[in-house]
């Protein structure tokens, strides 16, 4: 009895969380960091969303606090509720110019993604083809596109030369990401696949494709904005020349008669549709590489 005592009074004191040890003080630690890890994410979450939100409301109320005080006309500068009751009024017509500038958007970004992943392939596969035309590619893409969409207007019918100042836009950061995720192969995984008697085919589809896929992805995030903008840049041309009917027209329509709320508005809504977009594109590429990409695990975590 005497010599059960002291180990009874051994096991609390080794039990007890003063006396240090890690059993008795390491199990709630690692709880409550989770759950300030946990706290800190939300909080995180909450300002990313809230703070440009706020932003923004702060934004247009001193825009319109600016307008109302200053007695601003609206041809000069139209405050936000002007802007907004434009929209409505407008709807119709802007809704339909919107819907011709993203069937050219996708369009153009459509063909520029399977030209460029296209054309890159084909470059990994012979090098004589890349020294061939990849320069020109370069000077395609360095040369401003306002300076082509005019040319472009003369030699081709409108839609087409629309659709082509789209692709040209977006046709190069698809080839130039694909080419160099195509080339950025690990050579350790190339010599394992090619020891064990792998065809270039099955090397390209295998290996090289899933290596290059983040690669051809932020391409292609790239590539969808741009297709925007090169829609917009040739309808503004196109404008200029008294034909079109996208939204880009639209604005340099409004420009002329001075209805500047109807411009606002078609700005407002082309710039809705470039973060749909990006947004849409940045998902897709997201549930791509979550699995097994370090850029999506690294989000996840």
């Amino acid at each position: 009895m005497t010599t059960s005592r002291p180990s009874t009074a051994h096991s609390r004191e080794s039990g007890n969380p003063a006396s240090g040890t890690s059993q008795g003080a390491g199990s709630p630690l690692p709880r409550g960091r989770a759950e300030a890890q946990l706290r800190r994410a939300n909080r995180d979450r909450l300002l990313r969303v809230a703070l440009p939100v706020l932003v923004l409301a702060l934004g247009i109320a001193i825009w319109e606090a600016v307008v109302r005080i200053k007695n601003i006309p609206p041809y000069v500068l139209p405050g936000p509720g002007l802007i907004l009751q434009t929209l409505f009024a407008d709807w119709s017509l802007l809704w339909q110019s919107l819907l011709v500038t993203l069937a050219t958007t996708c369009e153009g970004f459509l063909l520029a993604a399977a030209g460029g992943v296209g054309l890159a392939v084909l470059f990994n596969q012979s090098r004589l083809l890349e020294y061939s035309l990849y320069p020109y590619a370069v000077i395609l893409q360095v040369t401003p596109i306002v300076a082509i969409a005019p040319l472009l207007l003369i030699y081709l019918p409108q839609p087409l030369a629309v659709l082509a100042c789209a692709w040209i836009v977006a046709f190069f950061p698809v080839l130039a990401n694909t080419t160099l995720g195509l080339h950025s192969v690990d050579r350790n995984l190339a010599d394992l696949f090619a020891l064990y008697g792998a065809s270039r085919g099955q090397m390209l589809w295998n290996l090289k494709l899933p290596s290059a896929l983040p690669y051809i992805l932020g391409g292609l995030r790239i590539a969808g904005g741009l297709s925007l903008i090169g829609a917009v840049v040739a309808e503004i041309a196109a404008g200029s020349a008294g034909a079109g009917s996208g939204l880009a027209y639209r604005i340099a329509e409004s420009g002329y008669r001075l209805n500047i709320p109807r411009m606002f508005a078609a700005l407002l809504l082309l710039s809705v549709a470039g973060i749909a977009i990006f947004y849409l594109l940045s998902a897709v590429n997201y549930f791509a590489l979550r699995r097994w990409h370090e850029s999506a695990l690294a989000a996840e975590r």
